[in-house]
């Protein structure tokens, strides 16, 4: 007889791992399925984010910028690091340390709060009595049955037509977070998030990058004052970024790959280099979930349909993440996550799409909450702004950052806070006082009113929130 439990979760990305270990807190008899391998063979739970995403490329990012700063800051510090080298192979080693923490760290919390976990592709069997039957390929097959079932199984890297991922010369994210050497040309097809810290990584390290673009502005989704503040800042550091290019054929060949492709002027031209990352978005992952043995509806993407409140057509199955609508975050995917198997205990789990934050992890870092400007008066919205640069903060000339700057978007009327966007040092970490603000419905005075520390990136917040309404303290 096959084991049966409360809640079955297929994948153990962030919103799958996250929402097994929320639905044991909450007394349910748990499974998560999982199929992801480390190099042995064995588990390794995470999902894209753990394995080849978010904390492989930060390892990778942190590497690469102590590698940059030895050879082009230390000696501003009076610090003289002389025949500084870089090895690839440790590099590597120690991003590959990093992801199997975070895996076993995983395994442990599953462990701890009691969640029985099956190494292999979980798929629909059929509905059954009171629930659903779910197989578990892995070294085994086994059919295993869940009164509720949540999806989880992520997104899979989008490839060009008819240029297939071979991860040695055409990379995917995979692929870019294992290069053995560093390539001496680099080219990227795609400059958001994925191409840009990649890219980033690979410059600093030597490499010489080109990144094509095929919209005809930098970074579309964000605020157009700050992604020009950051386009000056690549640009400064060599990251070579073409915009509006029409990419056509792509050759490999021993010696590395040919891209053609038509500059924004029409002009035909032709790049060649060693390596070829390709980063233009990625795609739901309903490989082999067999959605149709219980009428699972998807969309023209291959998206799992879902409403609001993360329920499919199917009554008990659920699907959270990168598999269904919505941005392709990781803490938008944990979110939804622990909001699912709140809603299953009978609870109303909550997430508001409306504050998710978004970062890039490059140097600068970008990191925004809430609209930008241009869709502000693309709605009709009466606002004001505010914006600080960190040349004149103390903590930013101290550290020896003092690119970007911090922008404040508030309503013209109620002051309460739109959108807040930044572009500069620890970026991530500073938009997380506009989350919070903004989750509380704060206006532009309340943050300009609160005490902030002295000498600290976040007087550069407060001093955005006073120029809002025109004042400044300027520390």
């Amino acid at each position: 007889m096959s084991q049966a439990f409360d809640v079955v979760v297929i994948g153990a990305g962030p919103g799958g791992y996250i929402a097994a270990i929320r639905a044991a807190q909450l007394g349910f008899k748990v499974a998560c399925i999982d199929e992801w391998k480390n190099a042995a063979g064995g588990p390794a739970p995470g999902g894209t984010c753990t394995n080849v995403g978010c904390i492989p490329s930060k390892a990778l990012l942190q590497s690469s910028e102590h590698f940059e700063h030895a050879n082009h800051h230390f000696a501003d510090h009076g610090i003289t690091a002389t025949n500084v080298k870089i090895d690839v192979a440790k590099m590597i080693g120690r991003k590959d340390t990093v992801v199997k923490q975070n895996n076993d760290g995983i395994l442990y919390l599953f462990k701890k709060n009691k969640v029985t976990f099956f190494h292999g592709r979980g798929s629909f069997v059929k509905a059954a009595e009171g629930g659903f039957e779910v197989k578990v390929a892995g070294k085994t097959e086994e059919t295993i049955t869940g009164k509720q079932v949540i999806v989880a199984t992520g997104s899979n890297a989008r490839a060009l037509p008819g240029v297939p991922f071979d991860e040695e010369t055409v990379l995917s994210n995979d692929g870019a977070l294992r290069i053995g050497a560093v390539p001496k040309k680099l080219a990227l097809i795609g400059s958001g998030v994925i191409g840009l810290e990649m890219g980033s990584v690979w410059r600093r390290l030597g490499a010489e990058v080109t990144i094509l673009e095929g919209l005809p502005t930098f970074l579309g989704a964000v605020d157009e004052q700050i992604a020009k503040e950051a386009k000056k800042a690549f640009d400064k550091q060599g990251l070579k970024i073409e915009l509006g290019v029409k990419v056509g054929e792509v050759k490999t060949g021993k010696k590395g790959v040919t891209v053609a492709y038509t500059n924004a002027k029409g002009e035909a031209q032709t790049l060649e280099a060693d390596k070829l990352i390709v980063s233009i978005g990625r795609v739901p992952n309903t490989n082999g979930l067999n959605a149709e043995a219980v009428g699972l509806q998807l969309d023209e993407r291959g998206a799992i349909v879902v409403d609001a409140d993360c329920r499919t057509n199917v009554p008990g199955v659920w699907a959270v993440g990168d598999v269904v609508r919505g941005p392709m975050l990781a803490h938008k995917a944990e979110e939804e996550g622990v909001a699912v198997a709140e809603r299953i205990a009978g609870q109303h789990g909550h997430v508001n799409f409306n504050t998710i934050p978004w970062v890039i992890y490059t140097s600068p870092e970008i990191a925004w909450v809430g609209r930008t400007e241009q869709q502000l008066k693309a709605d009709g919205v009466a606002y004001k702004a505010g914006t600080f640069p960190f040349l004149a903060n103390g903590r930013a000339r101290a550290l020896g950052d003092t690119t970007g700057m911090v922008k404040f978007l508030a309503d013209a009327t109620t002051d309460e806070i739109l959108g807040v966007h930044i572009v500069g040092p620890m970026a991530s970490e500073l938009i997380s006082e506009a989350v919070v603000a903004m989750e509380f419905k704060a206006s532009a005075e309340d943050i300009a009113r609160i005490c902030h520390a002295h000498p600290s990136l976040s007087e550069a917040t407060k001093e955005a929130a006073l120029a809002v309404d025109k004042r400044t303290l300027n520390f």
